[in-house]
């Protein structure tokens, strides 16, 4: 049993001071502000989270408390409360984070009662909308008894933790039992910089619209329903090699996959209307990582959004080399990383042009759904007796947009997870369930 400690400048000592109130704190970067402002405003539930599944005995909750308490509690970000509150939703001022007082597991880690009657999906469900206490550090973590095992689920504003950080939380909290994966190939830190004209280029496209309204787009309600759909990794693989037995001579990536099956899933289920014949057209908002290696323990919000056309033809394969195509010659990583060094360096200010971004990014004439594809690299991960078997990241939804689907994959299994608003219920199970049925399509040619 191996347990890796974060590098020394994301520990702090356990021992904390008593939070400050008339400590002025530190302006937020500006991606955690425009999270903050999203939910402060009323526009939006800004809850993120993932959902660890477990094979095995659970820890009783007093022990899940005190494993959290040694392996958590040196995270100074878990203690950051956001200031002004978010109870001032009238205040122009720029955020802050400021630092609160002692790392306290009792108010933060909380155990469900038995869901065999209410359901899994609909009991995370209910949990992953309940407001955070603004009293506290805005995380929670939730244990879920389950048949045969239990689940946990993380849940945090996004302001404070992107679906990074709260998986490299969790595995802070987990045990390595075996080698961890190594990194993809060609990551930030190998990576040649592009151009500044190709830069600008990219920033400059960042701005274009390229999507328009689809059929079930329109104002978001408060509560949420998740739809979870486990998918073999063989199944997964055999859908990336279709790719080489259509003429290509590399295998599609996991990511290529996910949106070229989400791209037929939408085709065939109706729901996307008649295709225009030139841009925009149906466009994915796909987060991307831009953390170099030796950041990968950083926390906070570090990623970036890349825009990839969603093709419309018939044929599968055609989808999927049109996805695959687009994702190699964009130089995806190259361009978050310019998009997040284009936002870090915007004065820290509130404007009415600010304002006017923010409702455009959100807008569905800037992108159709978010689709975010996330791979743990990791081992095998234990919590004492039991096994880490799969896990899926859980995204808010943004305004004017009640659909986001994600795919997780972590050791032999992935998990499809579709998150819609309850208007738009219908949709949520439909899709991952289609999206199951056009990664099986791929593999078996």
């Amino acid at each position: 049993m191996t347990q890796q400690a974060p590098p020394p400048h994301l520990a702090t000592p356990l021992a904390s001071p008593e939070h400050d109130a008339s400590h002025p704190g530190t302006p937020m970067p500006p991606l955690d502000a425009w999270m903050h402002r999203q939910q402060s405003s009323g526009g939006s539930n800004m809850t993120a989270a993932l959902l660890a599944w477990f094979e095995g005995p659970a820890p009783t909750l007093s022990a899940l408390r005190r494993l959290a308490g040694d392996r958590l509690a040196r995270y100074e970000r878990l203690r950051q409360m956001p200031s002004p509150p978010e109870t001032d939703p009238t205040c122009d001022s720029w955020p802050l984070w400021s630092t609160g007082g002692p790392f306290e597991a009792d108010h933060h880690i909380a155990e469900s009662p038995d869901v065999t009657t209410t359901g899994l999906e609909a009991h995370i469900a209910a949990l992953f909308t309940t407001p955070l206490d603004p009293r506290r550090p805005p995380w929670q973590l939730h244990l879920i008894p389950t048949t045969g095992g239990f689940v946990l689920l993380f849940r945090a504003h996004h302001a404070l933790l992107d679906g990074r950080s709260i998986a490299t939380l969790l595995r802070a909290l987990f045990d390595e039992t075996g080698a961890p994966r190594p990194p993809r190939a060609g990551g930030p830190a190998t990576a040649d910089a592009p151009s500044r004209a190709r830069q600008l280029a990219w920033n400059l496209g960042d701005l274009l619209p390229k999507a328009y309204p689809l059929p079930f787009h329109g104002p978001v309600d408060p509560h949420r329903v998740l739809s979870f759909r486990q998918v073999p990794h063989k199944e997964f693989d055999a859908a990336r090699d279709s790719l080489r037995s259509a003429g290509s001579a590399e295998r599609a990536s996991a990511n290529a996959v996910f949106l070229s099956a989400t791209a037929g899933a939408l085709r065939t289920m109706g729901i996307t209307g008649r295709p225009l014949p030139t841009l925009p057209g149906i466009c994915a908002l796909v987060p991307v990582d831009v953390r170099t290696n030796e950041e990968s323990q950083l926390l906070g919000n570090h990623y970036a959004t890349v825009r990839v056309p969603l093709p419309q033809q018939r044929d599968a394969r055609l989808r999927l080399a049109a996805v695959d195509s687009f994702i190699r010659r964009s130089a995806i990583g190259a361009r978050a990383r310019a998009q997040a060094a284009v936002v870090s360096s915007r004065p820290r200010k509130i404007t009415p042009l600010s304002n006017a971004a923010g409702r455009y990014v959100d807008s569905p004439r800037y992108f159709s759904l978010l689709c975010s594809s996330v791979s743990t690299h990791a081992g095998e991960l234990t919590l004492g007796p039991a096994r880490l078997t799969a896990m899926a990241a859980i995204p808010p939804l943004g305004p004017g947009h009640p659909l986001a689907v994600t795919a997780t994959h972590h050791a032999g299994t992935s998990v499809v997870t579709a998150i819609t608003d309850h208007k738009h219920r219908h949709l949520g199970r439909a899709l991952a369930e289609r999206i199951h049925y056009e990664i099986r399509a791929l593999g078996r040619g």
